[in-house]
């Protein structure tokens, strides 16, 4: 089969959809997840801190290709039949969990302990704290750093081609494969990840300077 510049970059720009879809439900659910596990790892309770603690350090000091190989065949041994979407989004969705965790653990320590103590002098919960005082000056601090992470969530989608999740990459696989011209493919396939992750780099640092300028 012959292929014109159009099909190929139509093919593109269809897996560069698909790279898109899967880094915003990653980065969404993650966000979500992440937001949990960082209330548990401030939390008074040592359990909670440890088990947040054990949760993080598991899915950061692992490689996400490890990640996605035990979601996709471990699910799979257990009798449920998974599609390569569903392990590409949940593997990446607990990847980006533990590092936005993280990030956002690291922001809301930053805020000094007199915010806590005259929060609580108002005799609000530590619910109440977090929501109404804490987490609000936080947020100030987070958005650089969890806008500069999402780069890193974007490019992290390039490894479930390896599952058979037909993304960016993995169309470039077959649709080079096809041409016998690699060197284009790939060539618009790392444009394709520039287009995504350039604007994105730009924020965060455009992001960290306006709101340091502000502080």
């Amino acid at each position: 089969m012959d292929f014109t510049l159009w099909d190929i970059v139509r093919n593109l720009l269809t897996g560069l959809q698909w790279t898109l879809a899967l880094s915003l439900v990653a980065f969404i659910g993650g966000g979500l997840i992440g937001l949990l596990v960082m209330t548990l790892r401030i939390s008074p309770m040592h359990p909670l801190r440890t088990l947040a603690r054990c949760y993080i350090e598991v899915f950061q000091g692992t490689p996400l290709l490890m990640q996605l190989f035990l979601v996709f065949f471990g699910v799979a041994l257990m009798g449920v039949d998974i599609s390569p979407w569903v392990a590409a989004a949940l593997a990446l969705t607990l990847f980006t969990s533990a590092y936005l965790a993280e990030i956002w653990r690291g922001c809301v320590e930053s805020i000094g302990n007199g915010q806590w103590e005259a929060s609580a002098s108002l005799a609000l919960t530590r619910t109440e704290q977090l929501r109404y005082v804490i987490l609000p000056q936080a947020l100030r601090i987070a958005v650089a750093p969890t806008v500069g992470f999402s780069v890193q969530v974007v490019k992290g989608t390039a490894v479930t081609s390896i599952i058979g999740f037909t993304e960016l990459t993995k169309t470039g696989s077959m649709l080079a494969n096809a041409t016998f011209e690699p060197f284009m493919v790939y060539g618009f396939v790392a444009l394709g990840y520039f287009a995504l992750c350039y604007p994105l780099s730009l924020s965060a640092r455009y992001l960290e300077r306006r709101l340091h300028a502000a502080a």
